[in-house]
């Protein structure tokens, strides 16, 4: 399960960060996960529960925002969102169009005090 070294990453950075801020707790973590992107969410729940575990964030709630897969066609000059995994243009047919959204997994923002 990939999710608990990439989420004892982001918990790392997110400690780090909020203690050079001055801040004593980690009240909230909200992630922006893309469809896409490989990440689990209920594994990632899992993640965060195992890595907040005596640091700061220890009693800290997980938000996760699930970022849907928006692609681009450059040549009917389309966004549009994909109904499967061939990311194929709905007017046209072109394959395997631009994908513009949808891989993300970042942390949005930390609630602290």
């Amino acid at each position: 399960m990939h999710e608990v070294g990439m989420m004892q990453s982001i918990l790392d950075s997110a400690v780090e960060r909020a203690i050079q801020e001055g801040a004593h707790h980690i009240n909230g973590v909200h992630m922006r996960v893309g469809a896409a992107s490989g990440v689990v969410p209920d594994s990632l729940e899992f993640a965060f529960e195992v890595a907040k575990k005596g640091t700061i964030a220890e009693n800290a709630w997980l938000q996760t925002e699930l970022v849907p897969v928006v692609c681009y066609c450059a040549n009917c000059d389309l966004e549009f969102q994909p109904v499967d995994l061939l990311y194929e243009c709905p007017q046209c047919h072109q394959p395997n169009c631009e994908l513009r959204q949808g891989k993300e997994f970042e942390l949005a923002f930390l609630d602290v005090s």
